[in-house]
């Protein structure tokens, strides 16, 4: 027999036996299994997936990657603050050395250990963006077909009970709870068997009810196979290569439009990300306290060249503006724009090159009330009292308002307060916006002091202001006027409509007050004291 033969022969023999002793030892128990590799090709071909249970594995068959350590280095970096993350991601070489489960349960200690539960809104307001992100769009595709959807992870539920049930809609999600002590997490989470017997009972009441329990888990995952087999009548695995060949989740297809999330980093914390963070880390110290520098002592003439060297883009746009702006009216022009960040009035300052403009605003830190090289004035919430306080503004000079009364990171407008329609007779629309690269310049749960600093900590962000055709008594008259027959409710949505055509945003009904209710927990209310 030639060497070739040889090696084809023991190549057989090697391919029976594994299929004869591996895959029997799996399919044994339950004959009436049925096994396959390629979900979203299989189960693209069944008819209708309505009456049946899908139950899924969340990381190995929804997820495209195959690492967890982005998403703790998220909580690590939201709820511990750089010191937890730079220790984690110090570690997780070693962390990859380790098994499976060794890994896993080493990483949910170096995040949550000594982490309040009651301050812990990352898994809520932080990771379902980052989580969207990595959802496969063909197993999402797979799974708006089927009837009741049960997820299944390894993560604790802390983590994916938020983005699963609020994001994509998942009617139950069965993941490991954490242990506890005095409010505080141990960063020890609950034995597999507890989650095992919750699975246990949730698919015995589905095959009582629907009759047949699809499942859906990674081919790689020996400890999914066999939870799965026990409990399945049908089997679909995903496999490594399936996944590379996934599409990424459109944002259009998103069950509902992710309009608010919270956390600084705008970058996903992969290992090679993360590196880089750390890396940029002194370098941004230095820049963000030179921008900051420059931009508060030196005339707009002077600092624009060099902040514009320093890496800060600034674009503006005029539509038919110049006449109004240095026309000799009694009282100053009322600037309407969107909130991107606490900078929106400076960069408008900047745009007219104007310091002696005013601004007020909702919320404001009293360390960026006087570092701010503008005027700002804090509005109370009472009509009355703020419609004057911005009357005697106005009549000392131009003014920036922004009647969303929070800010919006995504391509969204949120219902504007009708109170600047009340004020002036003479509205300029500025549509604003402004990209980050490493880090977000706004929170609603963080330390608002630190929001113009993490701005300028990116490398090269950048800001777009518009200013559009003025809304005056011959265009589209305000409702001060008494004949226009126009409510500042209409006045309020034209202008809201009109910033956002600009800058392609959609325009919602949506409040300060629904922004931090969801990431927060609270009202959004500043406290007077």
């Amino acid at each position: 027999m030639s060497g070739n033969n040889k090696i084809s022969t023991l190549r057989g023999l090697v391919i029976f036996l594994y299929r004869f002793f591996i895959l029997r030892r799996w399919c044994h128990r339950n004959p009436k299994q049925k096994y396959q590799k390629c979900p979203s090709h299989g189960l693209h071909q069944a008819h209708d997936l309505s009456p049946h249970t899908l139950v899924f594995n969340v990381e190995g068959a929804l997820l495209k990657s195959n690492s967890l350590f982005p998403y703790f280095m998220v909580v690590a970096f939201e709820a511990g603050g750089v010191i937890r993350s730079l220790f984690l991601f110090i570690l997780y070489p070693f962390i990859c050395l380790m098994s499976y489960e060794m890994g896993l349960k080493t990483m949910v200690m170096l995040s949550f250990f000594g982490v309040k539960k009651e301050s812990l809104r990352a898994g809520k307001s932080v990771l379902p963006k980052y989580f969207l992100e990595d959802v496969g769009f063909e197993m999402f595709e797979v799974l708006k077909r089927g009837g009741k959807r049960i997820g299944v992870s390894d993560l604790p539920q802390v983590m994916i009970d938020g983005f699963l049930k609020d994001n994509l809609e998942i009617e139950v999600v069965v993941g490991r709870e954490m242990k506890m002590a005095g409010g505080y997490y141990l960063g020890i989470m609950e034995a597999k068997q507890k989650r095992e017997l919750a699975f246990d009972k949730l698919v015995q009441e589905e095959r009582v009810s629907s009759g047949h329990v699809i499942g859906i888990t990674s081919f790689h995952s020996s400890s999914h196979r066999s939870l799965f087999s026990q409990f399945c009548q049908e089997i679909y695995f995903v496999r490594n290569s399936d996944k590379k060949s996934w599409e990424s989740l459109p944002r259009d297809q998103y069950p509902k439009p992710l309009i608010f999330h919270d956390g600084r980093l705008a970058i996903k914390p992969t290992p090679l990300n993360t590196l880089i963070l750390f890396m940029w880390a002194p370098y941004a110290a230095v820049l963000a306290a030179a921008r900051i520098v420059v931009g508060l002592n030196l005339p707009y003439s002077v600092a624009n060249p060099f902040l514009a060297f320093g890496g800060i883009h600034l674009t503006l746009t005029v539509s038919n503006h110049n006449g109004l702006v240095s026309s000799g009216r009694n009282k100053g022009c009322l600037f309407v724009c969107n909130h991107r960040t606490l900078l929106d009035p400076l960069y408008i300052s900047y745009a007219l090159r104007k310091k002696n403009i005013k601004a007020v605003t909702y919320s404001l830190s009293r360390l960026s009330e006087l570092l701010a090289p503008i005027k700002t004035v804090r509005l109370t919430r009472d009509r009355v009292t703020d419609g004057q306080a911005m009357e005697r503004l106005l009549s000392q000079g131009d003014l920036v308002v922004c009647p969303e009364g929070t800010t919006c990171r995504e391509p969204y407008l949120l219902r504007f307060s009708p109170l600047f329609s009340e004020v002036s007779d003479v509205i300029v629309p500025v549509a604003i916006d402004s990209h980050v690269s490493f880090f977000y310049g706004t929170t609603a749960s963080g330390l608002k002091a630190f929001d113009p600093i993490f701005f300028l900590l990116n490398p090269f962000p950048s800001y777009t202001v518009q200013l559009l055709d003025p809304i005056s008594g011959g265009h589209s008259s305000t409702c001060r006027e008494p004949d226009n027959g126009k409510s500042k409710f209409e006045v309020a949505n034209h202008v809201q409509h009109t910033i956002g055509n600009a800058l392609g945003f959609e325009c919602t009904n949506l409040t300060r007050r629904d922004k931090y209710l969801i990431l927060a927990g609270n009202n959004g209310l500043v406290n007077k004291k």
